[in-house]
């Protein structure tokens, strides 16, 4: 690099990392930094989301360029998956929101950490030079308006090392708009306290979308670490299945005490399914598929299947039965394909199109069988009828490939590819 630089990491997050030729390698996720006891934090290396949504370390070393918006590489990038280490300290995830301490020479009191500056010295270390806080208003408590912005030397603070209570603010700005399979490895890959941390300040229905793409550990530390009634609620919003999977993990008198604090009718959906084993159709289905009845038209069904809390999988089709339309329904007639409906008149009654050629799961259909008829028939989902036919839920496969994969297939890495790999344990950043 020809020139000392100074980058501000909020501003660096999500920058795309480049090779020498060009070629785009992933983009920045964070920064790795070690805080010392004497001396600025020295930032070690960037964590680099690659394709797969893998993320791996990459020592700022092999970093040539580096500004807001592209950093450029020598093409030597580690493919393993990056794991923190003890001494090491992520400058979004852990120090943004962090509460220090002012010197008395930018005025004392305490502040929140926004924002932190690397810069690379003579001697081509990276170190956090400048930091930029809010100065915390004396009572202001935790609604206090905002208080003053200040840019500081990272010398004229105390607190940068230590356990505390973090707000999340912050690092949830960055993670606003990914989807929940992005945030739910995000969260994974946070440390304990700081997770549920972060977790906790997510919205109920933003939350329950993040615990559906979670594994079993991490999902099950989270909702134990909440306050019963706020789990309650994000179960609540979850769909019936994953409720049901996530309940059956949990120490038994939680789970007792959660399905009380839990909307009557949504616990008893999530007892009906606790009752199946989870390798049959039963444990493997919800109890809210699209649900209309055959005088509902394709304008209705359609609009349906565009709410924002259906899957795709159980969007591309609409089950049509006899009142009731709540599970266990009346008479189950047949389901309804989107495709189809896209080529009929929207004022048609979906009644008049009904696929009745389907075959329907018993729940206790094994999962075999499942899967054998969603792979015949090419379908995204299966209705699961009882022994009167009336319609009690839906398979869908999305469902079954959680089954299907081992239990931490959302930790396995992917196989990548690289021209240039060094492994991480080869390079020296401590």
């Amino acid at each position: 690099m020809s020139s000392p630089t100074r980058v501000f990491v909020a501003r660096l997050a999500g920058a795309t990392v480049f090779d020498p030729l060009g070629d785009a390698v992933g983009r920045v996720h964070d920064v790795v930094v070690l805080i010392r006891a004497k001396g600025a934090p020295r930032a070690v290396g960037l964590v680099v989301e690659v394709p797969g949504r893998r993320r791996v370390f990459l020592p700022l070393s092999r970093v040539t360029s580096m500004e807001v918006g592209a950093v450029i590489t020598t093409g030597l990038v580690n493919i393993r998956r990056f794991e923190q280490r003890t001494a090491e300290t992520l400058v979004v995830a852990q120090l943004f929101d962090r509460r220090v301490t002012l010197a008395e020479s930018e005025g004392g009191g305490e502040a929140t950490i926004e924002d932190a500056a690397i810069e690379q010295q003579r001697n081509r270390d990276w170190l956090v030079t400048k930091l930029f806080v809010r100065r915390r208003r004396p009572g202001s408590g935790l609604r206090l308006r905002r208080g003053e912005g200040l840019v500081v030397d990272s010398g004229a603070v105390s607190g940068l090392t230590g356990r505390q209570q973090q707000g999340a603010a912050a690092l949830l700005a960055t993670l606003e708009d990914l989807k929940p399979a992005d945030l739910a490895d995000v969260l994974h890959d946070l440390p304990d306290t700081r997770r549920l941390e972060v977790a906790s300040e997510l919205d109920d229905d933003r939350l329950a979308d993040v615990l559906e793409e979670l594994g079993e550990e991490d999902r099950v530390e989270i909702v134990v670490g909440l306050h019963p009634d706020r789990a309650a609620r994000v179960l609540d919003v979850m769909q019936p299945d994953d409720a049901a999977d996530l309940v059956g993990e949990l120490p038994a008198t939680t789970a007792a005490e959660l399905l009380e604090r839990m909307e009557p009718e949504e616990a008893d959906d999530v007892r009906r399914l606790l009752a199946y084993d989870e390798h049959t159709a039963g444990g493997l289905m919800t109890t809210e598929p699209l649900i209309l009845g055959p005088e509902a038209t394709i304008a209705a069904a359609l609009a349906h299947a565009r709410r924002r809390d259906v899957t795709p999988a159980l969007a591309a089709m609409v089950f049509v039965v006899r009142p009731p339309l709540d599970t266990p329904t009346g008479r189950f007639l047949g389901v309804v394909h989107l495709q189809h409906m896209l080529r009929e008149p929207p004022h048609d009654a979906i009644g008049t199109i009904i696929d009745s050629d389907i075959e329907s799961l018993a729940v206790s259909d094994p999962i075999g069988k499942v899967t054998r008829l969603l792979a015949t028939y090419n379908l995204t989902a299966l209705p699961v009828v009882d022994g009167d036919g009336r319609l009690v839920g839906a398979v869908s496969v999305d469902d079954v490939l959680d089954h299907l994969l081992p239990d931490d297939w959302r930790d396995a890495d992917d196989d990548v590819t690289d021209t240039a790999m060094s492994p991480r344990g080869s390079v020296t950043h401590g």
